[in-house]
């Protein structure tokens, strides 16, 4: 997908880089596959903010996207690639031979018209969703199952790809999108193919508002703050030593660049070679 550059008539247009687009095919919703999503600004139940930096942000409908594609042996044709605001991907409308719709994550070279199949047993094609033991070796393979029948979970953003590196005899390996190799169950059901929108790093909004209209407001530095707001706060000036500069801290005290995974969990036996650094 080419991406948009923009002649600097204004400060926001110098360096903006926004998509082009010219692969979405329908402009509005199917409606019977969309449900609202409400906004919390990132606040709980109980009125506190949680979550800090959300708020505002256009007007979104959640797009039910078929994580699962459990509807085996049917054959359904591309009917459209759709826009969606709550992904980083395009999404594709198809529809089944006995009239069901349905969305699902768009791979890099499905186009409207195209069939696609799920099922353990069909042809390793783009877009067909079949268990790992059916893919043949170095394929390029994405929404991937962590457990059989949960839905896929792994390699589903825009451009992200994971590759089928080998076989074992209860698993199968697969090099993950951050170079990790781990094994999963070879009936979890993946999708053939690398996800759509490869260009999506290369995007540049350009200017705060493009980011406001997503609903992410601004961050401000805890060493700009008062030391009753934040850890790293205070200090006459920019201050080395009492003023925030000595330790790099969370709002509510705790230190960061340690690790956070767990360091014992049960899920560090499926892992074969950790990510790359």
């Amino acid at each position: 997908m080419p991406l948009k550059t923009f002649r600097p008539f204004t400060p926001s247009n110098r360096y903006k880089v926004l998509p082009g687009f010219e692969e979405i095919t329908k402009s509005k919703p199917e409606k019977s596959l969309t449900q609202p999503l409400p906004r919390t600004g990132g606040r709980n139940n109980r009125g506190r903010i949680t979550c800090r930096h959300i708020g505002g942000g256009h007007k979104r409908k959640y797009r039910l996207v078929d994580f699962k594609r459990r509807n085996f042996g049917v054959s359904a044709t591309v009917v459209a690639i759709e826009y969606d605001p709550n992904r980083t991907c395009r999404i594709a409308l198809i529809e089944y031979t006995d009239g069901q719709k349905s969305y699902i994550l768009a791979p890099v070279g499905l186009e409207v018209g195209a069939t696609v199949v799920s099922g353990p047993d069909v042809a390793p094609k783009v877009g067909n969703a079949t268990i790992l033991s059916n893919v043949p070796l170095g394929t390029s393979i994405h929404n991937i199952e962590l457990t059989p029948g949960s839905g896929g979970k792994v390699a589903r953003s825009a451009g992200q790809e994971a590759i089928l590196s080998n076989r074992s005899e209860e698993y199968a390996l697969v090099k993950m999108p951050s170079g990790e190799i781990r094994k999963f169950n070879h009936n979890c059901i993946c999708t053939i193919g690398q996800v759509g929108n490869r260009d999506h790093m290369n995007e540049v909004s350009g200017k705060a508002g493009r980011s406001r209209w997503q609903g992410k407001r601004p961050t401000v530095r805890g060493m700009c703050m008062n030391p009753v707001d934040h850890p790293n706060g205070g200090g006459e000036g920019k201050s080395k030593s009492g003023g925030g500069r000595q330790h790099l801290k969370s709002p509510w005290g705790h230190v960061k660049g340690q690790k956070t995974r767990k360091k014992i969990k049960h899920s560090d036996k499926l892992i074969v070679s950790p990510r790359t650094k």
